[in-house]
């Protein structure tokens, strides 16, 4: 009688027989590689490896140096689904501008432009406020107190979603992991709500019960959209889910980022921005944080490092090797 196959899964949803040989490994310091048949996705993503002294042994890499990797591969897919993101945005907005009165309609609209804080908010407490299940978002910072996420930052009206028995999954970037107003918000919740973070979040989004989705329509998030086309909601779900299981837990129990040679998760962030050439507006405004901190940490970088100009930098970042992948 032969096992059933392995079937094939993502590195942060591992099988019990990978967590259990993967631990074993770290406990004893190596597995034989028979034992790795069962559990083939330990190979597969890097978190063992044949002993270089005797290859019959598999030994097991670091957790930390496997975390570390895996997070510099989830910011290079966050990064390409931003520069989606902007190129949508780019061939969309002239279209958006066009009367739409010679195009299709249904009965029921699909797709509904809000215009004005007030009518983007009511809207969004009008979903909630019916809501049974869950609210997913992405939150980057607010620039504006009248921005797209208001509604959610009302503890009473998502602790009423919460006693319905349903969910909020929030993602921030990571520059918000220690702002007290967003640690205590959680802190005063009562049921199934979660915050993550990653180094760099898409623009705003909030799904309601995976019926409707609200996303800004322009810059200054003055419109927003109204989607309840089901393929754009699954795209958006899909999308969330994919950043959510990459993100690093924050509430209700945080997970600590790695550092290597002194240098911080955030630090090295700005660094890989750095190197690309963005002004530190830019690079305040992709991680999420305002331009005097932006400074402050490129300026402990510079320290770090040696720096005594802003093109040294880049150089002595490159020269570094605090943004290779570990080896």
């Amino acid at each position: 009688m032969t096992s059933a196959p392995h079937a094939e899964h993502g590195v942060e949803d591992l099988c019990p027989t990978g967590s259990e040989l993967y631990a074993r490994a770290l406990r004893d310091g190596w597995v034989h590689p028979a034992d790795a048949d069962a559990a083939p996705c330990l190979l597969d993503h890097g978190l063992l490896h044949p002993a270089v002294a005797d290859p019959g042994r598999l030994e097991p890499v670091a957790p930390a140096v496997a975390l570390h990797r895996l997070l510099r591969t989830s910011g290079a897919r966050i990064a390409d689904e931003r520069r989606r993101e902007e190129r949508l945005a780019e061939a969309f907005e002239p279209l958006m501008r066009i009367d739409g009165g010679r195009t299709g309609t249904s009965d029921t609209a699909t797709i509904t432009v809000l215009n004005g804080f007030d009518q983007i908010n009511s809207a969004i407490a009008e979903a909630v406020a019916a809501a049974s299940r869950e609210v997913l978002a992405i939150q980057p910072r607010r620039r504006n107190p009248e921005s797209l996420d208001i509604n959610l930052n009302a503890l009473k009206q998502d602790q009423a979603l919460l006693d319905r028995g349903g969910r909020i999954h929030t993602l921030y970037p990571h520059a918000l992991r220690h702002q007290p107003a967003v640690l205590t918000r959680y802190e005063q919740l009562r049921g199934d709500a979660e915050a993550r973070t990653l180094d760099e979040v898409t623009d705003r989004l909030i799904v309601v019960d995976r019926t409707v989705a609200f996303i800004p329509a322009n810059e200054d998030r003055t419109l927003a959209l109204e989607v309840r086309h089901p393929a754009l909601i699954t795209y958006f779900v899909t999308v969330f889910d994919r950043l959510w299981h990459l993100a690093t837990p924050m509430y209700p129990k945080a997970v600590r980022q790695p550092s290597k040679d002194g240098i911080t998760p955030r630090q090295r962030a700005i660094a890989s921005l750095l190197v690309e050439g963005h002004t530190d507006a830019v690079i305040a405004d992709r991680l999420g944080m305002n331009v005097r901190t932006a400074r402050v940490h490129i300026a402990k970088l510079a320290v770090t490092l040696g720096s005594e100009s802003r093109a040294q930098l880049g150089y002595l970042i490159g020269r570094s090797g605090i943004l290779d992948p570990p080896g």
